[in-house]
């Protein structure tokens, strides 16, 4: 069997149970043990950052990751690098929150941190997800790497911040959402390249909104049976819910062991 070069989400794909109640099933665990005796390269491809995902590495045996909605690169265990977001557009969110009295926070470095102003942010999300740390007359313009951007607010205001405009983000909480990369295709496509891969031996599985950047014509696509409708309808193939042995499932229908 040719080589394939396998990537998958982690929340709602690889682990089922939602936050706070995240579990990895056991058929999941045993299609990718039967991946790698069957020789295929594996790796994670995630929205969270390098230091929220590696934890998930190590739980299930992974070396190769797409992190950082597509910016930050592990390869054998290494991250090779982050490429932060453009300070220009972090800046002007954060400038327009400013002037809205919206609380905000930012995530300067690979850890499990991110970093606010005052207490504002950690008072109006109580967030369970990463710790918020408070750093006194915080402010983007002294920082030439910025990772991610945080908003506290609820929906629908996000679609009444003009500097949004042109800027990925998206919400996984009620309480507040992200301004973050959105491009798992560009990390991916990074780690083919390092090994001088074929493309079109790329197997990609997801199930939400943020996978739709991976989902491209050139390889093979997988949306788990709880993936959204926009998502299954870009797959090339379809397979049950994550709870109900969705990675197994797919894995025997494609023939990759």
């Amino acid at each position: 069997m040719e080589r394939k070069y396998i990537f998958f989400d982690i929340d709602g794909t690889l682990a089922a149970g939602g936050y706070g109640n995240t579990y990895i099933p056991e058929s999941t665990k045993l299609a990718l043990e039967k991946l790698r005796a069957a020789g295929h390269f594996l790796a994670i491809a995630t929205g969270r950052s390098q230091a929220m995902a590696v934890d998930y590495m190590r739980e299930l045996g992974f070396e190769n990751m797409v992190s950082d909605g597509g910016y930050g690169v592990t390869i054998n265990g290494q991250l090779l690098d982050i490429t932060p977001m453009p300070k220009e557009q972090i800046v002007a969110v954060v400038e327009e929150c400013k002037r809205r009295d919206i609380p905000w926070a930012i995530q300067i470095d690979n850890t499990i941190f991110r970093s606010a102003p005052d207490n504002r942010f950690e008072e109006f999300t109580h967030d369970v997800y990463m710790q918020t740390k408070v750093i006194e007359g915080l402010d983007p313009k002294n920082y030439d790497k910025i990772y991610k951007a945080y908003i506290a607010c609820y929906a629908p205001t996000e679609h009444t911040l003009k500097s949004l405009e042109g800027v990925p983000w998206g919400r996984f909480h009620k309480e507040y959402f992200f301004v973050e990369p959105s491009d798992k295709a560009y990390g991916i496509r990074r780690i083919m390249d390092h090994f001088g891969a074929d493309y079109k031996n790329v197997v990609v599985f997801g199930d939400a909104a943020n996978d739709l950047s991976m989902f491209v014509d050139g390889w093979t696509k997988v949306a788990m049976g709880n993936a959204i409708p926009e998502l299954k309808a870009k797959a090339d193939f379809v397979t049950t819910d994550v709870d109900k042995d969705g990675i197994y499932n797919a894995c025997v229908a494609l023939n990759l062991f």
